[in-house]
């Protein structure tokens, strides 16, 4: 069984939301972005999501676009990304997701991709701008891998569309709580609520709700509707304000652990 399956069984089994970090690989250097992903682990981090840096990151705010940048100049590339997937391997199966866009994974090649991320252990795959119709020439080779793909959702997304992403989706449905990029509105989970309730009319998929979630309160809410909340640009915003100190990995951590214990609250007072 996939890792993200079985993760989300016993979540669901336990009436507990994933709470999933996004981290971008190589900021500020790849061994830093190692210890990120331990102490991420070590606060309650259920899942983890790692960003793979690209030079024309259309889905993502100014902080995420800073930080890719930041990846880029450290070396970050995929081969690094698996690399540091295997290390992990070697220590924990919390299962990862890679999260990125399509030109890098078109250059490495479909069929070289999904063996390489097999075999480091990657269990996801969230390919921004590559969306489930046009995916088959990428699909053909991570679904047998055993890889899931991953699907967006908005608020934007008419039935049709909806359809569409039930049909290919995989391992959970990211439903994106505001319009626009990564980081710049806050979520707002009385609208979302309506939105994820309706989704779970439709699959036995979970569903996590990410982009606006900033604060352990946010994070709180989340969790009183939906299976999982994904954390990115607050975190990388404490990577930025952190980077050069030796406090950083600490703070990152300390963010998390917050997050966790807001989650953990709502979910016991539901």
């Amino acid at each position: 069984m996939n890792r993200i399956d079985h993760t989300f069984r016993q979540l669901r089994a336990a009436k507990k939301t994933a709470l999933i970090p996004f981290l971008t690989v190589g900021d500020p250097d790849l061994d830093t972005t190692r210890e990120l992903m331990r102490v991420a682990v070590e606060n309650g981090a259920d899942l983890l999501e790692l960003g793979v840096p690209f030079s024309d990151p259309t889905a993502d705010g100014p902080v995420l676009q800073r930080s890719l940048e930041i990846g880029l100049r450290a070396g970050a590339s995929l081969p690094r990304a698996f690399e540091l997937v295997a290390e992990f391997r070697q220590a924990s199966q919390v299962p990862i997701i890679l999260y990125g866009y399509y030109n890098p994974i078109f250059h490495y090649g479909g069929e070289r991709f999904a063996a390489d991320a097999r075999q480091a252990g990657v269990d996801g795959i969230l390919v921004v701008d590559l969306p489930p119709e046009e995916a088959g020439e990428l699909l053909q080779w991570t679904k047998p891998a055993g890889i899931h793909h991953v699907c967006l959702l908005a608020p934007t997304s008419g039935p049709d569309r909806v359809r569409i992403v039930l049909k290919h989706a995989a391992g959970f449905i990211y439903y994106v709580s505001v319009t626009g990029v990564t980081g710049v509105r806050p979520m707002q989970a009385d609208r979302v609520q309506p939105a994820v309730d309706g989704l779970r009319k439709k699959t036995k998929l979970p569903i996590g709700v990410g982009f606006g979630i900033s604060t352990p309160d946010q994070a709180a809410a989340i969790a009183r509707f939906a299976d999982a909340a994904v954390v990115g640009s607050a975190i990388m915003r404490i990577v930025d304000e952190y980077r050069g100190s030796p406090d950083l990995v600490g703070a990152v951590g300390s963010f998390i652990q917050r997050l966790k214990a807001g989650m953990t609250a709502a979910a016991h007072a539901a």
